[in-house]
């Protein structure tokens, strides 16, 4: 078996490459074990491979948590709802998958009541021109954001909550001008608004980590709007700042695993629809009772359950 090795980024150590693990063969607890510490430590980790299949990513994924089915409904791998595609790619009329997927700066999972644990992404094709990979995925460091923040600001927002809403993200991405279809009320009623702490405390790590994104946070409780929506703008555009940056440039068999509490991300684009880039992902769900433990007294909560 060959050695597994971990090599940080030069940035903070966060984000990490690991070599030696063959995701398609299988891996067992302790393999698992490895990559979940390197997850914990650097937040971003690619696990170097060749391509595989869906089943192999849900066998995978599974070792780290139960898995979503996306509330989209769309481009789930045939018998397979826990992945999802994401592809450019358009056969026999039809699209292959979601082509406009994560272009917005956003969190996975925050939409839940419970917080995402991860997200995985592994890819089939990777877009290239001049010998240069196209689509790299951008991530912001969430821990970085809190601890630079200005005194005045943390001493604001101690103790506040936020509300995130799916819908959010999926307006935008309209205005934007992808054709996907209007949110309907059964995504609606699947994913209503929810209460996160503005401030999360990291349900494996214990650290804390600034939890708004500007693809899926709405407003802060107990401020005026006016004031909330002045206040999130401003924290929106701190938090996607190029000093907190991990840039995953992607290749061909890559799996990237990203902490859905301590990041936000987005995807860069810059390719055309005949340069292809094909990938299939999965979503690990949080933990209720490890969040709700490290963030007493704020909990996961509806927000119709907040005053």
């Amino acid at each position: 078996m060959p050695e597994i090795t971990i090599t940080p980024s030069d940035k903070y150590a966060f984000g990490a490459r690991i070599d030696g693990i063959d995701i398609g063969a299988g891996i067992d607890d302790k393999t698992a074990g490895v990559i979940e510490s390197a997850l914990n430590e650097h937040a971003v980790i690619c696990v170097s491979g060749e391509p595989y299949g869906p089943p192999e990513l849900v066998n995978f994924s599974r070792h780290f948590g139960a898995l979503e089915i996306n509330v989209a409904k769309t481009f789930h791998h045939g018998a397979i709802p826990e992945v999802n595609v994401l592809s450019n790619r358009v056969i026999d009329g039809k699209p292959e998958g979601s082509p406009d997927a994560g272009q917005v700066w956003h969190t996975d999972l925050s939409y839940n009541r419970v917080v995402g644990r991860a997200s995985i992404l592994h890819a089939h094709q990777v877009p290239f021109k001049d010998g240069k990979a196209l689509g790299d995925t951008a991530f912001r460091s969430m821990y970085l954001a809190y601890e630079n923040l200005p005194k005045d600001i943390k001493e604001r927002l101690e103790g506040k909550e936020a509300c995130h809403e799916f819908e959010k993200m999926w307006t935008q991405m309209i205005a934007k001008g992808s054709k996907r279809a209007a949110y309907t009320d059964a995504q609606r009623a699947e994913k209503p608004p929810v209460v996160h702490p503005v401030f999360l405390t990291h349900p494996w790590t214990g650290r804390k980590c600034l939890f708004v994104n500007r693809g899926l946070t709405q407003f802060i409780l107990g401020i005026p709007r006016e004031e909330s929506d002045d206040l999130l703008e401003w924290l929106f555009d701190y938090e996607e700042g190029e000093e907190f940056e991990y840039r995953h440039e992607w290749r061909v068999g890559d799996t990237v695993i990203w902490d859905n509490c301590a990041t936000i991300h987005c995807a860069t684009g810059g390719y055309t629809t005949d340069q292809h880039r094909v990938m299939i992902r999965t979503q690990v769900l949080g933990n209720e009772d490890k969040y709700t433990a490290a963030n007493a007294p704020l909990g996961a909560r509806l927000l119709k359950q907040a005053s």
